[in-house]
């Protein structure tokens, strides 16, 4: 199943409080980048962010971004900006 672009828009929105966080559609999907650097996606309609050491203390749940894929992070509280702010800036850093 292919993201859909109403939810991209959404967490683009939700990502507002970030500088420069960019978007590519890949195979039906979508890949988030930092000043360049990719930090995580949208599958399935889902936040997913890179494992980081850094990123770990936050208590996400290990997902799988689509078959044969190394696991990420589940962002399920995409509705609170400043944590999600805090989430994506924690993952860049350790990247």
């Amino acid at each position: 199943m292919a993201s859909t672009k109403e939810y991209r828009d959404y967490i683009l929105e939700q990502l507002s409080l970030l500088p420069r966080i960019t978007c590519r559609p890949m195979m039906g999907e979508f890949l988030l980048y930092a000043d360049g650097v990719l930090f995580g996606g949208i599958y399935d309609d889902r936040l997913l962010v890179k494992i980081t050491s850094g990123n770990s203390s936050f208590g996400m749940s290990e997902a799988l971004p689509y078959e044969g894929a190394k696991k990420m992070y589940l962002v399920d509280d995409i509705d609170d900006k400043k944590r999600l702010k805090e989430i994506i800036e924690v993952t860049i850093k350790s990247l």
